[in-house]
């Protein structure tokens, strides 16, 4: 079982893990020297055991915190889901009915009647205004 030197909070420590661990330890032992040096840096020289025990606190507080935020977000991405799966089983709505009006033919035979005698004034008057010019 291989030994690892660490450094907390300006001491050292040796410590033991399982083969291929040391990686993990040396980041986890950062992690506490962050906080170590943050107690020690507040406080003062302060005894070993306290100054592990209030990294250790902190730390727990950090991930205290941590597990409240992921909890939350959690319970957020479950409500989506389930607001997810309630939209999925909506029935499809239904298509927009629009309803266009219809014209008579008798109105469309009466215009096209209408517009057939304008036309037709229209030429005798562009007719008659060229008889003048003349």
């Amino acid at each position: 079982m291989p030994e690892v030197v660490i450094r907390v909070g300006g001491r050292s420590f040796d410590v033991a893990c399982q083969e291929g661990e040391e990686h993990f330890l040396q980041s986890a032992a950062a992690i506490l020297d962050r906080e170590a040096s943050a107690v020690v840096e507040a406080t003062g020289r302060i005894p070993e055991g306290r100054m592990l025990l209030m990294a250790g606190l902190m730390l727990a507080d950090r991930a205290a915190g941590s597990e409240d935020r992921l909890r939350a977000a959690e319970e957020q991405l479950d409500a989506l889901h389930r607001e997810v799966e309630r939209l999925r089983n909506l029935p499809p709505p239904e298509p927009e009915r629009i309803e266009v009006p219809v014209v008579p033919a008798s109105v469309t035979d009466t215009l096209a009647e209408l517009a057939a005698r304008a036309e037709s004034l229209a030429a005798d008057v562009t007719e008659k205004a060229r008889e003048r010019e003349d």
